[in-house]
């Protein structure tokens, strides 16, 4: 029998997880300029507490992926530390490694490739009850068919195989896999972006469902932020290995400060025709750098329409910019940038914000 693992801790309480200053490069091959590396996460510092959902938004080759299996240690750590339940994996290693990940799972983005077509789901299901040897036979087969039923499945199809389900059936089993080991923190990589718009829903209610019911904590890679707003308690948004701001959901969708973070937001579909034609998106130009040489200074300079001088010259560290947990890197505003802040798009009848802890990088108005 699948059983909630223990309830969220009380306020106050230390974090699930703790990602400090974590670093991943990829050499590639040697070739007439020698020897390169893909810089794909630097020097990220993530905090996610117990039973919430951090959502991890960002453009593809942002390293949000890279981050998710970074922590779960599937790759290592270039350096850094990942610390889950104050045990820092980046110092562990074998049995004792292993044992922890029984409490950390990873939901794969493609539910095609991440199943062997080899196995009767029955088998790929009960596969990490068999490695960590909590269940064989009938008692590993009742709690596959627990988990199925669970996971909205029928139990009576645990001899067939993967190709034999559609792409949201699949999903299913991913998720049914992950959840057999009765995990406390939960990676979810994208669990949504190969199924159709109906299969998505019922994967994203299906999730938070499971999170209610077995005091799940995610982890919640994604690129639709409108599935990240519906999903997470807080966003940490990511562009080209760094994470350029985190805050509670609701101010990041409302008051996003970042530029690349109002850009993401202008680009979500408003579900108004006539609001939908008025409105205009905020556009970038270019295509994210390469992770291989990687722009001085901020990285989202080359493409920011309000950089300036400084920008290209000195990283800006993530900074606390309210009262409230809300963090965003940037520099302070100058009277330089303010002309160029006014050719943003700003819709009729709106307002600039309060000048609290502001950036160069913070919004101009509410309305982009």
């Amino acid at each position: 029998m699948i059983e909630a693992a223990p309830a969220a801790t009380t306020a106050g309480a230390p974090p699930l997880l703790r990602v400090e200053n974590v670093v991943k490069h990829f050499a590639i091959g040697a070739g007439f300029i020698g020897h390169a590396v893909v810089h794909a996460v630097d020097g990220v510092d993530l905090v996610v507490n117990t039973g919430e959902t951090l959502g991890l938004v960002g453009e593809s080759g942002s390293g949000k992926s890279t981050l998710g299996r970074v922590i779960v240690q599937l790759y290592p750590a270039t350096s850094g530390h990942v610390y889950f339940k104050d045990v820092d994996l980046t110092k562990v290693r074998g049995e004792k490694l292993r044992r922890i990940r029984q409490q950390m799972q990873m939901i794969f983005q493609d539910p095609y490739a991440s199943l062997n077509p080899r196995m009767a789901v029955g088998d790929i299901i009960a596969e990490p009850l068999h490695n960590f040897g909590l269940a064989r036979g009938k008692a590993a087969e009742k709690r596959v068919q627990e988990t199925m039923r669970v996971c909205g499945l029928n139990p009576n199809f645990i001899n067939r195989y993967p190709h034999e389900f559609s792409g949201g059936q699949r999903q299913r089993i991913g998720i049914a896999r992950a959840l057999v080991l009765n995990p406390s923190f939960i990676v979810a990589d994208e669990p949504v972006s190969a199924l159709d718009v109906s299969i998505q829903a019922q994967i994203v209610n299906l999730m938070e469902d499971l999170q209610d019911r077995f005091h799940l904590t995610f982890l919640f890679i994604a690129h639709d932020l409108s599935v990240v707003h519906h999903m997470s308690d807080r966003i940490a948004v990511m562009y080209l290995g760094k994470i350029v701001e985190v805050g509670a959901t609701a101010e990041v969708r409302d008051r996003p400060l970042h530029p690349y973070t109002k850009v993401l937001e202008s680009s979500v579909p408003v579900p108004d025709p006539d609001l939908e034609m008025a409105r205009r998106p905020i556009l970038l130009t270019g295509e994210i750098p390469s992770p291989v040489n990687p722009p001085s200074g901020c990285r989202f300079h080359t493409r920011c329409p309000i950089a300036q001088q400084i920008c290209s010259e000195v990283e800006p560290p993530l900074e606390r910019k309210s009262e409230w947990p809300r963090f965003c890197s940037g520099f302070p505003w100058t009277p330089t940038c303010m002309p160029r802040i006014r050719r943003w798009p700003i819709a009729k009848g709106s307002s600039p914000c309060p000048i609290r802890a502001m950036s160069c990088s913070a919004r101009a108005s509410r309305s982009w």
